[in-house]
């Protein structure tokens, strides 16, 4: 988890970046390592496999403020696609902070992304990790392709909901990105929760920075 460095009197919090094998996870970080000033980022860091690049940068956000007279630097990582890297994926998890699931909107890829999300929360629970209980987003990447699924599909198979059992949070919320839609609802009697989610064309950049600040948000609403 999230870090202080009291000599830069900085937080440091890491967001991973999940998926399938080339769903656009390497380009969101990419395209946020282009635009971010080079004088609040680091260094990329670029491991290859066959197939994929494992990608690692930080960066300070000057637009996010400080908590505390602390101001907060991210992590960003990226997490090879192919099941046989699983043991770089848990690694590569182990502190996180945030999460976003990059999903390939091509309806061929479901099965992927289906794989690829239980994954994620099989290997999430080892750490003893919650995946309803931290910032979580995902990312339905490759919008402007012929063959994309409808996003209605996309929800049922990938976020389709969790119960939500403490009365507390057991209130209608709205979700900020899309009006009519909710991040938390009484459906048939039962309360359920969902993840927040965004559109993109990563390639292009839409949606990429949208993505990346909902969850940096939520990561700062933890930490206050």
């Amino acid at each position: 988890m999230s870090m202080i460095n009291y000599a830069s009197r900085e937080i440091n919090c890491k967001l991973v970046y999940y998926g399938p094998g080339l769903g656009g996870k390497t380009t969101n970080l990419e395209h946020i390592y282009g635009k971010v000033s080079p004088n609040t980022r680091g260094k990329m860091i670029s491991l290859a496999t066959e197939t994929e690049r494992t990608l690692f940068f930080d960066f300070l956000p000057v637009d996010l403020g400080t908590i505390r007279g602390f101001k907060t630097r991210f992590h960003l990582y990226t997490v090879p696609g192919q099941v046989y890297y699983n043991a770089s994926r848990k690694l590569i998890l182990k502190g996180v902070d945030g999460i976003v699931f990059v999903a390939d909107s091509q309806v061929e890829r479901m099965e992927a992304n289906v794989e690829s999300m239980q994954n994620l929360y099989d290997n999430m629970a080892e750490y003893g990790y919650d995946l309803t209980r931290i910032p979580f987003m995902i990312q339905y990447n490759k919008r402007d392709l012929p063959n994309a699924a409808p996003i209605k599909d996309l929800q049922a198979a990938l976020n389709p909901g969790w119960p939500v059992e403490e009365a507390a949070q057991q209130k209608v919320t709205p979700d900020p990105a899309h009006q009519g839609e909710f991040l938390v609802e009484n459906a048939g009697g039962q309360w359920v929760g969902r993840a927040g989610y965004y559109e993109a064309v990563a390639i292009r950049g839409d949606g990429v920075f949208d993505t990346l600040k909902a969850v940096s948000k939520m990561v700062l609403k933890t930490l206050s």
